[in-house]
């Protein structure tokens, strides 16, 4: 009777990291429901899209919110991004027609949103079946930026009135506390598991092996250290994005690996260098990796992100001047003598897929 279920998905366009969050539910569903329908909405590549999420799929194109505007991996455009959130509410009921169209060609039986509110107001007024999985919402990250607004509470009543229409806002761990919803579900951590590939990875880059070898990953928005004119650390090697176009014998980009998955070269490397983020942060304590960050200490969900990082997995922050000019060789020898932490099983998965079966019974209860 669910054998064909069709699941919408809609997804933040806001960096790669809620595609990273909801990837490992969406490929652990489709084991569970071989025969289920899946139809994915995000201004996201579809080439990147089909890395994280396996089997078939439609892709429908537009983004249903934008998070915040950002100056780059690290730092938002605080006035600009209010004035973009007044804007998109001043066009609301365009905007909730143009969703409730969107959901109507679809014809879902259910909806996962990873966590665009608008799409959650559209499924409500058509009676579809939602779930929220986020470790974060909107309507907070807003106010930890606009809590001097006058308009504030304007702003964020559409929001949460959407996030609170869906069935439950699962929130894998680690996640910011929510206390205005009420419909809040605490579940486990997410992440997908990688292979270790280090061999394969030292004999296409001629490496040795007793390397340090450091992955670069900063997210799903553009931002390139000035690396020209960081020091050079004995011993450590950085595995650079192609796009970085770097050219130093220390900086090796991927492009010669493009067979591993951005999860197997997380599993392979001996440190993550990243910002804080869910999926950086919990793939690297689920595939056992040291992670050395930078920090971020204005983005509201940061304290909820380090503080689980540290306690289950392995990291050391680093400032923006220590970004800045790669002073990076005390930091990096601190993190590699912390004894490394088992790595943490990431249960969320299982937990999310659960909650998705329940809105399947749900759904097929209304018919």
């Amino acid at each position: 009777m669910t054998a064909n279920f069709h699941l919408y998905v809609a997804l933040s366009g806001h960096g790669f990291g809620h595609l990273a969050q909801v990837a490992p539910v969406l490929n652990a569903w489709r084991r569970r429901y071989p025969m289920g329908r899946l139809t994915v909405q995000s201004a996201l590549p579809k080439t990147l899209l089909r890395q994280r999420i396996v089997g078939e799929f439609t892709v429908v194109a537009g983004a249903a919110d934008f998070g915040m505007v950002m100056v780059d991996a690290l730092e938002a455009k605080v006035a600009e991004s209010l004035a973009a959130y007044r804007a998109f509410h001043a066009d609301w009921a365009a905007r909730l027609a143009w969703q409730e169209l969107l959901l109507r060609d679809a014809a879902p039986d259910g909806l996962l949103a990873d966590i665009p509110y608008l799409t959650l107001a559209a499924a409500a007024r058509l009676e579809i079946p939602a779930l929220a999985l986020c470790s974060l919402n909107w309507a907070d990250i807003l106010a930890g930026y606009g809590q001097n607004e006058p308009d504030l509470a304007t702003l964020r009543a559409p929001m949460l009135a959407a996030y609170q229409s869906a069935v439950a806002f699962l929130q894998p761990a680690p996640s910011m506390p929510m206390p205005e919803l009420r419909n809040t579900q605490p579940i486990g951590p997410i992440a997908a598991l990688g292979q270790n590939q280090r061999a394969v990875i030292n004999r296409q880059l001629s490496l040795r092996g007793d390397e340090t070898l450091v992955l670069m990953g900063l997210g799903g928005v553009d931002m390139r250290p000035s690396l020209e004119q960081w020091p050079t650390l004995p011993g450590v090697y950085w595995l650079t994005p192609p796009a970085w176009n770097t050219a130093r014998p220390d900086m090796l980009d991927w492009a010669g690996l493009a067979d591993l998955s951005m999860v197997d070269l997380i599993r392979s490397c001996d440190v993550l260098f990243t910002k804080p983020g869910y999926g950086a942060f919990t793939e690297a304590a689920c595939n056992g990796v040291r992670v050395l960050y930078v920090a971020r200490d204005d983005w509201p969900e940061e304290p909820w992100l380090s503080r689980w990082l540290l306690e289950h997995g392995n990291g050391v922050k680093i400032s923006r001047q220590q970004l800045a000019t790669g002073e990076l060789q005390e930091p990096l020898s601190e993190l590699l003598a912390q004894p490394v932490k088992p790595p943490v099983t990431p249960t969320g998965i299982g937990e999310a897929v659960d909650w998705l079966e329940q809105l399947i019974n749900r759904s097929y209860r209304r018919r």
